[in-house]
Formats: C-alpha cells, sequence, structure tokens
C-alpha cells in the first residue's frame, strides 16, 4: 500500500479551513502529525495541497528536502501547481507527481502542465476525473444537491449549465454503450489512455462504485474511439466555472 496525504492548509478549532499556509515549521509538523495519526513510519508520497503565493517554492521543496533526508517522507508532490512552479520546485527537490482535475471537461493541463511533466519525468493524478459525477451520466438538470455537498456552490452544476453540459455526457455514454461499458469508465478508460504516466484518482463512498472504476482499467478504447471522443468533444462548449471564484483564487494555475 502506497500511502499519500498533504499539507498547506490551516484549520480553525473546529476543522474547518481558513487559508493557506506552507510555512517550513508548519510543513514539518504536519508531516509529524499525519505520521502519528496514519501510525506509519514514513509519508510515501507527500503533497503541497495549494501553492501558497505568500511562500517562495524554493523554501517549500527545501522543507521537503530536508523530511526526505530525515526519513519521514519518500516522495514530493504537488497539487494544482503551475508549470513555471513546477519547474522551480523541481530544482531544489524532484517532484514526484502532479495532482490537479484533469477530465474531459476540465482540459487546462493539457497546454502547459502536461507538457512540463513530461519533459521531467513527473507522474500526473488527475483528481475529479469523473468531473464530480457528472460524466457518469446519474446526474442530471433535475439532480438537487444538499446544501452540505459542494456541487451546490459550483457554477457548471447549476441547473442551466448541466442541461448545457449534458452533450459531453451523451458522448460518453454511445461510446460506452458500443463497448459494453459503463459512462464512467469510457471517462477514465479516456484518461488511462492519454499516457502511461497518467494515474487518475476518482473518489467513492460506495464499493459497486469502486469496482466499477477498477474495471475501467480493463476497457480499450480503439483508435477510432479515441478519435471520436476527441472530434466529439472539440465541438462540445462546457458551460460554467469549476470552482466559485473564491476557492479558483486558491488554485496555483
Amino acid at each position: 500500500m502506497v500511502i499519500a496525504t498533504k499539507f498547506g492548509f490551516r484549520f480553525d478549532d473546529q476543522g474547518r479551513q481558513t487559508g493557506l499556509v506552507s510555512r517550513p515549521g508548519h510543513i514539518t509538523a504536519a508531516a509529524d502529525g499525519s505520521l502519528r495519526r496514519l501510525g506509519v513510519d514514513v509519508i510515501d508520497l507527500y503533497y503541497q495541497h495549494r501553492v501558497n503565493p505568500d511562500m517562495p517554492i524554493e523554501d517549500v521543496a527545501g522543507t521537503v528536502k530536508e523530511l526526505i533526508e530525515a526519513g519521514k517522507v519518500r516522495h514530493f508532490g504537488m497539487s494544482e501547481a503551475a508549470a513555471g512552479t513546477i519547474r522551480r520546485s523541481h530544482a531544489v527537490q524532484p517532484v514526484t507527481a502532479i495532482q490537479s482535475e484533469y477530465s474531459l471537461w476540465w482540459r487546462r493541463p493539457e497546454a502547459e502542465v502536461l507538457p512540463t511533466v513530461e519533459e521531467l519525468g513527473i507522474g500526473f493524478v488527475p483528481y475529479s476525473p469523473l468531473g464530480k459525477g457528472f460524466l457518469t451520466g446519474t446526474i442530471d438538470q433535475g439532480t438537487a444537491f444538499t446544501s452540505s455537498d459542494i456541487r451546490a456552490t459550483i457554477p457548471r452544476f447549476s441547473e442551466e449549465n448541466r442541461k448545457a453540459n449534458q452533450a459531453l455526457v451523451d458522448l460518453l455514454g454511445t461510446i460506452a454503450r458500443r463497448t459494453a461499458a459503463t459512462s464512467a469508465q469510457i471517462a477514465l478508460a479516456w484518461l488511462l489512455a492519454r499516457k502511461p504516466w497518467i494515474a487518475p484518482i476518482p473518489g467513492t463512498r460506495r464499493l459497486t462504485r469502486l469496482e466499477e472504476n477498477t474495471g475501467a482499467a480493463d476497457v480499450e478504447l480503439t483508435p477510432d474511439d479515441l478519435t471520436e471522443i476527441e472530434t466529439a468533444a472539440a465541438q462540445i462548449q462546457v458551460h460554467g466555472a469549476r470552482y466559485p471564484e473564491h476557492l479558483e483564487r486558491m488554485t496555483g494555475l
């Protein structure tokens, strides 16, 4: 088992996020806390959860390098980091993995981040590879979200935008029916077919969905399938921002 965890957020007494923090002392204390809570001697992959513009990335990478030298961490990762930031960090402490949102309905990493990680030999870990559930085909314009569901605050999940974005789900459904797979499996198989160093991490709370997601590794999309997806997706304009404005400002992209 490979264990990954993160640092980079400040929390209040109730466990609510109150901002970004990546001071060297915080990173070290967070690592010690994670080791204690996880009950392990070393963290396999230690991510900076979000780039902190108030702290030079060289200082962050240098602190993680010290943790690696101390035997507390094996590998350094970053989340939602821009290409230039990745290069600066990698020059201090080699980065093993970049975790950022990436799917058929959020493809910004293709512009600069993916070419950078390929050049530097860094793995890429797409989170929300199923578009927070939308690409599974189980959500439509009539779906209601509870107040505790983050999707209730995301512009892309407004009723109007869900209706406009349905074309992307319909595309996946068409391929899924032809290949005896599910829409979720096609969305994941598309990512797996992009590059051998891409490892998506779909989230789930149910065993049946976990089994469905892992089954995507057995779905082989043909070159014609991939061309059809690319051609059709290029004609589809995705509507709505992926995050509310205050959360989007916390990304390093």
